[in-house]
């Protein structure tokens, strides 16, 4: 009754495959070809032979070998009986797309389809979900399509959230290894999803959202048990009394009191965040940057305000500007130009280059009271990810990147630091708190 045939699915059957473009069953298909399934795939249909290139049955119980995991996308009348199908059929886990139960006022139609799963060692993902997406398999029953694999790993009750924190990880060039949304959660839920993925080795973060949790006692343990080997950065909806009451219109979840919940979740080892940015920014910080030394950090900037507010965001996170020794502000002042000043945080001014940065922090990298550097890039500056990329393989000391201010330049720079997959931060506070959690070692 575990997991294994749910993320390590040898073979996929997806009931309600479609001929038709723009339908759902159409393109769960399409992803699963499209982000590299290697193993079989079983497109059910009864009126189609074939759909894209694949053989397609009439029925579940029609498919003459084996199936690991059933994706379903038909209307709610018809998934009882797919289930009870897949029971007959052995299959080891199902993924339930369609909607129309307990959050549409069906739960009766909802116990009845868990009580069936259960009675046969059918695991269930959703109803009411978008899906699963498990890189290390190759395996995207879910929307978009998801190619890149990376250390993030995203649980969330809301499909939308998972999508864009995956996407998000995408753009940035960081990949996830999992996007699990979990819709209605009859049965597979947070608990055994943290489980398996903080013992995957392939996962260096986890992060949840959930409205909601079954076994409140169940999942703090299993947070503790994720913490002892990655992060968890958790967001919680359902805060207040009116988002309370907004969970239980999406899935009907049971939010209980969020200050009792965020307390026991941060004395389990979790992270508590408030908002979808700060949830993948803490994410992205603890899957892209190596944890340093100490706390004590090197500002770099082209822009002397946003190293002011770099500074303030530093200490706000419990980070540390570096006291740079006189020796490496001696070497500073000769190999900068008069304007620039030597000073932590070291401003550039407008004029910067890629160049200055790369003398700086080569320069600074030996300086023992230097534990990190944040390299604030404020205007149009070329070469910046090169110089960068070439820095971290040159020298251990994490290079934390804010591109902020520089117009078409920023934007393909931006796109190198993805290729070279090096997080970028649009902001120096989003860097600084994402430096400041790693710098901490809060589930490391």
């Amino acid at each position: 009754m575990g997991l294994e045939r749910l993320f390590q699915a040898k073979s996929v059957a997806v009931v309600g495959a479609s001929a038709t473009p723009l339908k759902l069953g159409h393109t769960l298909l399409t992803n699963l070809i499209e982000g590299g399934f290697r193993g079989p795939l079983y497109p059910i249909n009864p009126k189609e032979r074939e759909i894209l290139g694949l053989k397609a049955y009439p029925s579940l119980s029609a498919v003459p070998d084996p199936v690991d995991l059933v994706v379903i996308s038909v209307p709610a009348a018809v998934v009882p009986a797919v289930v009870e199908e897949a029971v007959k059929k052995k299959a080891g886990a199902a993924i339930i797309v369609s909607g129309g139960f307990r959050e549409a006022g069906n739960a009766e139609g909802e116990r009845q389809l868990v009580q069936t799963a259960r009675a046969g060692g059918l695991r269930v993902v959703g109803p009411n979900c978008q899906g699963l997406a498990y890189l290390p398999n190759r395996l995207c029953a879910t929307w978009p399509v998801q190619r890149l694999e990376g250390p993030i790993a995203v649980v969330s009750q809301s499909g939308t959230v998972a999508a864009a924190l995956a996407d998000w990880a995408t753009e940035d060039g960081l990949g996830i290894s999992c996007m699990l949304a979990l819709g209605n959660k009859t049965d597979v839920a947070e608990t055994e999803a943290i489980d398996f993925l903080a013992g995957d080795g392939r996962t260096k973060v986890i992060a949840v959202y959930s409205e909601g949790l079954g076994d409140g006692r169940k999942f703090m343990e299993a947070l503790k048990r994720a913490t002892a080997k990655v992060p968890v950065v958790l967001l919680r909806g359902g805060r207040t009394p009116t988002g309370h009451a907004a969970a239980q219109t999406h899935t009907k979840s049971l939010a209980g009191q969020y200050e009792v919940f965020a307390s026991l979740a941060e004395a389990a080892g979790a992270t508590v965040v408030s908002s979808v940015e700060a949830l993948y920014d803490a994410a992205k910080a603890y899957g892209g940057i190596a944890r340093p030394a100490g706390r004590r950090v090197a500002i770099i900037t082209s822009s002397g305000g946003a190293g002011v507010l770099a500074t303030d965001a530093g200490v706000e996170a419990g980070l540390e500007p570096a006291r740079l020794s006189d020796a490496t502000t001696t070497a500073l002042r000769e190999k900068l130009p008069p304007r620039c000043s030597v000073r932590n945080p070291i401003d550039l001014t407008g004029d910067g280059t890629a160049e200055q940065y790369e003398a700086v922090i080569r320069t600074a990298a030996p300086d023992p009271g230097v534990d990190a550097f944040l390299a604030i890039f404020g205007d149009p500056i070329p070469g910046a990810a090169a110089t960068v990329k070439k820095l971290q393989q040159e020298q251990a000391k994490p290079i934390v990147v804010v591109f902020l201010g520089g117009g078409e330049v920023e934007a393909r720079e931006r796109q190198a630091f993805a290729e070279a997959r090096i997080p970028v931060f649009s902001s120096p506070e989003r860097a600084m708190r994402g430096l400041g959690l790693v710098a901490a070692g809060r589930g490391i």
